[in-house]
């Protein structure tokens, strides 16, 4: 973990796949929340490794909702489309070690694979862990697993154990499509800019043991995890960019704060729906000095 006198610092990570919704709203907030209240730092990340999904204009209409609802960043917007040398780098020595290796399997063979030996889902089999059958063609590169067991403590959720070789197999840091992954970039990411914890939706909890055994193989520092509360539409889905979730709307930033802080566990006054935001947030600090600190 990264060391107890460690400076406070943490980011929020968008995809500019479309404008910013209420879910990533709560995401932003409390990332927001606890690096204000710990005198640390609050970084914004453009998680943006997947240019054809990426919608234009998203990534600066994103900024200016931060801005509109009082939520400054420090230091500059980084950009992860921008950084693939370092991800390279990583890649390259992962396959050095003997790591990491190229798979030649489509999405479409590891399901039936999975099928035929009675598994849900698609837990990748192996099938070219030990080098590509003959006549195929490396499509990803994938990282080994072997029997890693990845233990940790969330702040939300508590003690969590994964055996990652058998529930999620050896996985993808490149893909097909020549993009590299996401654990891949997450992890040397949070290393790179020194981010001490790493607070998000409660979605992207499955994505932590990944990251981490990544952490551990390339010798980087592994950050204090909390997963938030998710928001939910009318039809009992996560409010997401696929579910059609609403925009947010500048001109109701200071309710959409209020809330945001209910989702969070703050009883916010009713008075503030109709405040600005900067004293939405300096009520928000107020009440977190009087609470229990993240885990």
């Amino acid at each position: 973990m990264s060391g107890p006198g460690a400076p406070f610092s943490t980011r929020f990570a968008p995809s500019p796949t479309g404008p910013l919704h209420f879910g990533s709203l709560v995401a932003a907030l409390g990332s927001w929340i606890e690096a204000r209240h710990h005198g640390g730092t609050w970084h914004v990340r453009i998680d943006d490794l997947d240019p054809p999904r990426a919608e234009p204009g998203a990534a600066d209409a994103i900024l200016r909702i931060l801005e509109a609802h009082g939520l400054g960043w420090d230091g500059e917007v980084v950009y992860q489309s921008r950084r693939g040398a370092a991800y390279q780098a990583a890649l390259e020595r992962l396959r050095g070690a003997g790591l990491a290796y190229p798979c030649a399997c489509s999405r479409r063979e590891i399901q039936a694979a999975a099928r035929r030996h009675g598994a849900i889902g698609a837990v990748y089999p192996g099938t070219c862990r030990d080098g590509l059958p003959a006549g195929r063609e490396e499509r990803a590169v994938r990282v080994r697993t072997d029997g890693a067991r990845i233990r940790f403590t969330d702040g939300a959720a508590g003690g969590i154990t994964t055996e990652l070789e058998a529930e999620v197999g050896d996985f993808v840091i490149r893909r097909a499509d020549g993009f590299f992954a996401y654990h891949l970039a997450c992890a040397v990411d949070d290393a790179a800019f020194g981010y001490s914890h790493v607070i998000r939706g409660q979605d992207l909890l499955a994505c932590t043991p990944p990251q981490i055994h990544l952490q551990r193989l390339l010798g980087l520092p592994t950050p204090h995890y909390h997963h938030l509360p998710l928001a939910f539409n009318e039809h009992g889905q996560k409010l997401s960019k696929q579910n059609r979730a609403p925009p947010l709307s500048e001109d109701r930033a200071a309710a959409n704060l209020v809330e945001a802080l209910g989702l969070l566990g703050y009883s916010a006054p009713e008075r503030l729906r109709r405040a600005n935001p900067a004293e939405v947030l300096a009520w928000t600090l107020a009440a977190r000095a009087g609470s229990e600190p993240l885990a």
